[in-house]
């Protein structure tokens, strides 16, 4: 069903009025990143000194577990350490002011989220049945809530993975490692973003399956496929050892199951309202 201007209910909307009304969602959205960017730009010290570098850190809490863990399991103690072997420079002029600025947009990003959602439901939801919308009342919360959790799993798990291996990664005593801080802050960004982005598959299945691309028997024909996909993608995002590639792809298979069980539920309600 199109969607129809809000003055006037019984008009159609027209290709151009879909496009303004687009526009003003997409607007919304970005003064809202906007806004909570320029409250991170000016909370500098917790933003870098706490976030940022946390994982920098030695006594950085998975680190800690990592280590309590591997001395319980009488593992090698590689989270075991004083101090990660590398230092963070800045090596162009404008180096530390861009990372604050593109630091602080994408902080903006990441607890604007819900909101930006909402202004995606706001677009979307004009075109939906009116019993649609009553079943999809927490897709904003639902949504927030899996990227959130990608966010923690991205921070907490991801990041120190990476930054302990490709931190104290060399291939000879001569060689020092001294990153770039757009470097450094890339990699907690990549990671902490593409966590929280990959742990919307749930919500992404399920609108896929609302309008018919996907069903849950393609999703258990392609699961060997999706198994290889899952590895590839978990050594894309993480540093090659299997170790960090099994905790990472661990969640993101989990996700993939719940997403064919929502194919499944999605699917089946549509088969009812169409006996009915």
């Amino acid at each position: 069903m199109a969607a129809r201007k809000k003055k006037n209910p019984g008009a159609e909307m027209s290709f151009l009025d879909h496009l303004e009304d687009l526009r003003w969602h997409l607007i919304r959205a970005t003064i809202s990143v906007v806004i909570v960017g320029i409250a991170a730009f000016m909370a500098k010290e917790f933003i870098f000194d706490t976030i940022i570098f946390g994982p920098k850190q030695a006594d950085f809490i998975t680190y800690r577990i990592l280590c309590d863990i591997a001395q319980f399991v009488g593992l090698q103690d590689s989270f075991c350490f004083d101090e990660l072997p590398f230092r963070i420079q800045s090596r162009t002029v404008a180096g530390q002011f861009s990372a604050h600025v593109w630091t602080s947009i994408t902080a903006g990003f990441v607890v604007a989220f819900p909101y930006v959602i909402y202004e995606f439901w706001k677009f979307i939801s004009p075109g939906l049945l009116e019993n649609e919308r009553k079943t999809a009342r927490g897709f904003i919360f639902i949504s927030s809530l899996l990227f959130f959790i990608g966010v923690l799993f991205g921070y907490y798990v991801v990041t120190p993975l990476s930054i302990n291996f490709l931190g104290s990664y060399t291939v000879s005593a001569e060689v020092s490692n001294e990153f770039d801080i757009g470097s450094y802050i890339g990699l907690v960004r990549s990671s902490v973003v593409a966590s929280g982005l990959i742990f919307e598959l749930p919500i992404v299945m399920y609108l896929l399956t609302k309008i018919g691309l996907v069903t849950p028997e393609i999703l258990r024909k392609y699961r060997k496929m999706s198994l290889v996909i899952v590895l590839i993608l978990s050594a894309i995002i993480t540093p090659p050892d299997i170790v960090s590639q099994i905790i990472v792809a661990i969640p993101i298979l989990i996700l993939y199951e719940i997403s064919i069980y929502i194919s499944k539920v999605v699917v089946r309600n549509q088969n009812r309202k169409a006996k009915k």
